[in-house]
């Protein structure tokens, strides 16, 4: 759109959202992308209404809605003109409002209880976790392809937000001066801290993070790397603004993951919460991150292994050497000690 409605689309977007139920669903897509089973739980109605109110929003222009795999999700997008008048008319509202309060509270708890059924398969499974990757891709081929991506001097310090294993601190050893990761799971970062140990990588270590919340001042890193972890989260865009935002004018963020896919099995059996990702998904939303200059590379699997049935793009964004004053304090050695 050039930036504004038009009167009928303004009419039709006000009459979309003028209605209790649709208000609600607003709010809730405000705060996160969901789907219609979703809402159904939180709301506590029918698919067939809940589904006819997401109709007449996206129909409006209110919402967007994206499909991944057999499941299609809804969010209220900040690029659209009716997305920017959504979050405009969500502003009016009294959020403290008990069904409101009510309503957000269920969603939050739906989104913990979906990310702690990931962290209990990671508990299970941490040992043998990059075994079990081997048999979608072929690693070889994608961490050559992230060593490529970050080649260049060594990097200050270099951030693996969802370390897991702690497999890509050591794949890029050679290109950090020291390296940092982050993960929430505690039994990944006990399996993580004796790999590092026995691989002999002292100039890296791995704590507890939250990669909603990283514990790391504004332009603190030269280079972040998210590897396979969006699509284990209920909200991945944030995860990318995160990772933006503590990266140093010049630095690289590099996302690692499947592209869109139909394997369910993945879903029900390994926690995965998206089916992979468009380019453009993630293209956009690293540059609402403030990034540019941003490359987009796809691995397809190697034909003659039946066990590889996905594709695995890499996403790399970097930071205009303008966008704020490279920091690298000494108070980093005492995060998290």
């Amino acid at each position: 759109m050039s930036g504004t409605l038009d009167t009928n689309d303004l009419v039709l977007a006000l009459k979309a959202a003028a209605e209790t139920t649709r208000l609600r669903i607003l709010l809730l897509l405000a705060a996160g992308e969901l789907n219609v089973k979703d809402l159904t739980q939180i709301l506590g109605q029918s698919q067939p209404r809940i589904s006819r109110h997401l109709k007449l929003l996206a129909e409006a222009g209110l919402i967007e809605r994206f499909r991944e795999g057999s499941w299609v999700y809804f969010h209220v997008s900040d690029r659209s003109e009716g997305g920017k008048l959504a979050h405009r008319i969500l502003e009016t509202v009294d959020g403290s409002d008990p069904v409101l309060s009510r309503d957000i509270a269920r969603a939050e708890a739906l989104k913990h209880e979906r990310e702690a059924a990931a962290q209990t398969y990671f508990r299970e499974h941490a040992a043998d976790w990059d075994r079990i990757r081997t048999l979608y891709v072929s690693e070889n081929a994608v961490e050559s392809a992230v060593a490529a991506a970050l080649a260049g001097p060594p990097l200050k310090l270099l951030v693996d937000l969802g370390t897991g294993t702690g497999r890509m601190l050591e794949v890029l050893a050679d290109h950090y001066e020291r390296g940092l990761g982050l993960d929430v799971n505690q039994s990944m970062l006990d399996y993580a801290r004796s790999r590092l140990k026995s691989a002999g990588l002292h100039r890296a270590e791995v704590r507890h993070g939250d990669i909603y919340n990283v514990a790391l001042p504004d332009n603190a890193a030269d280079g972040v790397v998210i590897h396979q972890v969006l699509h284990y989260l209920s909200e991945p865009a944030h995860a990318v603004r995160e990772a933006a935002r503590i990266l140093a004018p010049g630095g690289k963020l590099l996302i690692v993951d499947f592209a869109p896919h139909g394997i369910e099995e993945l879903r029900e059996r390994h926690a995965h919460e998206r089916l992979g990702f468009e380019p453009g998904h993630v293209t956009a939303w690293l540059e609402e991150a403030g990034l540019s200059d941003i490359e987009v590379r796809s691995l397809a699997p190697e034909t003659h292994d039946d066990r590889q049935q996905l594709t695995v793009s890499l996403w790399l964004g970097r930071r205009p050497q303008g966008a704020g004053t490279a920091k690298h304090p000494q108070e980093l050695e005492r995060i998290g000690s």
